[in-house]
């Protein structure tokens, strides 16, 4: 195999030879890390599989993927041009949907992915506004947390993210427009000792209560931890965690756990009396919210008029 990269010159014709079972094998392999399990999805013979990678090598004049004892690892360059090829084929996955929507005279396809506490009033009501201007518009609709959704937003698998931001190292891959922010709160099942009381201190909830809480990953958990450090006390030591809020509402119900949440989230549950909120002051900061789009690439008419509508839905709440 040739040891010397592609230089500038080569770089463009270099590309143009990678066909679409090339970008294929690169996006499952990615996957799944193991080159007989690549071939079966692929319905290709394994050997078949080990000619394809070994000419994807060939043309870069590199190694990929790490050769394991069970399985294979993409290297530094190969996780670059799985996550191209995982991109490429999302967007030539996207353009057909696109095109066969329109050719129904439908109006194109929209794909949103968002924040759970995001989604009850903002989003959920933008998708109906939007909706009702366009009956015909394919809507598709991902939650999800934060750095999930950027992953999607990278494959592109989704248009647009309402989510908060992460932060990179040189140039930002995404533009972000701030919508606004979430506010937690501490609830209980309707019924629980805790619910009828008046005063409650936070020693109290972390020692004596079991929780149920987002991943450490999470900023509602990191808040949270931040929260409990300034006041030294330590991390509950009884934790169930669960990244589904829809799971976290149901298993509410069946314990006697504490457990934290957005408010926007929680709304119908505190409306309808299934939980309750504690009286316990949450001085827990929260990085805000908003629109995410890929960079250096020019928004769709639904995508426009998507985001229009999410900023006049926003700024109403802000009224």
């Amino acid at each position: 195999m040739p040891q010397n990269a592609p230089d500038l010159t080569s770089q463009r014709s270099l590309l143009n030879r990678l066909r679409y079972k090339h970008l294929h094998l690169l996006a499952v392999l990615g996957s799944s890390q193991n080159l007989h399990r690549a071939s079966l999805t692929l319905s290709m013979s394994q050997p078949a599989a080990t000619r394809m990678l070994r000419e994807i090598e060939d043309m870069f004049g590199c190694h990929l993927f790490e050769r394991l004892p069970r399985g294979m690892r993409p290297t530094a360059l190969g996780r670059q041009l799985v996550k191209f090829a995982e991109a490429s084929l999302n967007g030539l996955d996207r353009c057909a949907e696109d095109l066969a929507m329109r050719q129904k005279g439908g109006y194109g396809y929209l794909s949103i992915g968002t924040i759970m506490g995001a989604a009850p009033d903002l989003v959920m009501t933008t998708v109906a506004r939007i909706k009702a201007d366009n009956p015909q518009l394919r809507l598709r609709i991902m939650g999800d947390t934060s750095d999930q959704l950027l992953k999607l937003l990278e494959q592109r698998r989704i248009d647009l993210a309402i989510a908060r931001r992460n932060y990179f190292s040189g140039e930002d891959p995404y533009v972000f427009e701030e919508l606004g922010n979430e506010r937690l709160v501490l609830v209980v099942r309707s019924g629980h000792p805790l619910a009828r009381r008046r005063k409650i201190q936070w020693q109290e909830l972390v020692n004596d209560w079991p929780w149920i809480l987002q991943p450490t990953s999470s900023p509602a958990r990191i808040a949270l931890d931040q929260h409990l450090d300034h006041l030294s006390l330590p991390v509950p030591s009884d934790i169930t965690e669960c990244s589904s809020v829809y799971s976290m509402q149901q298993l509410i119900q069946l314990t006697d756990a504490i457990m934290l949440l957005s408010e926007s989230a929680l709304k119908d549950y505190l409306r309808m009396g299934l939980v309750k909120a504690l009286p316990i002051r949450l001085d827990i900061p929260m990085a805000p919210f908003g629109i995410l789009t890929r960079a250096h690439e020019a928004p769709t008419q639904e995508q426009k008029h998507f985001i229009e509508l999410l900023r006049q839905q926003a700024d109403r709440a802000l009224s």
